[in-house]
């Protein structure tokens, strides 16, 4: 999904090209958006489904909650969501064939054995739980203001989720990025069965690239510890 501007047409067109890299299978990628221009011809858009959000909340990850409706366009089976900042570095092809059926998605890294899921990657069955939209469509301020977040509102009403095995999908910043000092000579090294890595907050993959973790100049003291040296690996599969 992709809205606003933080995020240009380059992400996208990055996530597709890195797809087709690391499947084998014939795969097709829909991006729902409010700004096509400028998206790779074979990537199919769709207008962002239509939700009903209280404004403060209108253009955050709760728009994902969009996806769980029934009908959703004309998709059917297992649907495998990826965020736009991601860095795919390892076959996805096996995401399809894990717990067929089931809601599957990443052990939130910063909650750990608190069953809580991160939707960076999360793989979901068309229609089994369009309740959960619903639900939340019927009451979305009491949810938000209940949850906070929409990846712990899912987890909550999703009683048989999956989390995916734990090297499949690492997180930058908290899994792969050296603790300081190492982190001024040492790049994040990448495990060897590692498909997904996820880019929470800052920095980006772009800011990695380019050496460089902003911090905002009334933080200008955080330069001290935020600071990073650009692996291999993400230049072999970002740019």
């Amino acid at each position: 999904m992709k809205w606003g501007s933080r995020y240009g047409p380059e992400f996208v067109n990055r996530l597709y090209k890195s797809i087709i890299k690391h499947t084998k299978r014939k795969t097709i990628l829909y991006c729902l958006t409010d700004n096509p221009q400028n998206i790779n011809k074979n990537i199919i858009c769709k207008p962002l489904p239509k939700i009903s959000l209280p404004e403060a909340i209108a253009y955050t990850p709760w728009r994902k909650m969009s996806l769980w409706q029934y009908p959703l366009y004309d998709f059917k089976g297992d649907v495998l969501f990826l965020d736009l900042d991601l860095v795919i570095t390892g076959n996805l092809d096996r995401f399809f064939d894990y717990k067929k059926g089931r809601y599957c998605v990443i052990e939130n890294w910063t909650q750990i054995g608190q069953n809580i899921g991160n939707t960076s990657c999360f793989r979901f069955p068309i229609g089994k739980y369009r309740s959960i939209f619903e639900k939340f469509q019927n009451d979305p301020k009491t949810h938000w203001y209940k949850y906070h977040i929409e990846q712990i509102y899912l987890s909550t009403q999703i009683k048989d989720q999956v989390f995916w095995p734990t090297e499949w999908c690492k997180s930058f910043k908290h899994n792969l990025l050296p603790k300081w000092p190492f982190r001024l000579w040492e790049p994040a090294k990448l495990p060897k069965d590692t498909s997904i890595v996820a880019f929470t907050g800052k920095p980006d993959p772009d800011d990695v690239v380019n050496g460089c973790w902003p911090v905002k100049k009334s933080q200008i003291y955080k330069k001290i510890y935020k600071q990073l040296k650009t692996p291999q690996w993400v230049l072999d599969n970002w740019l």
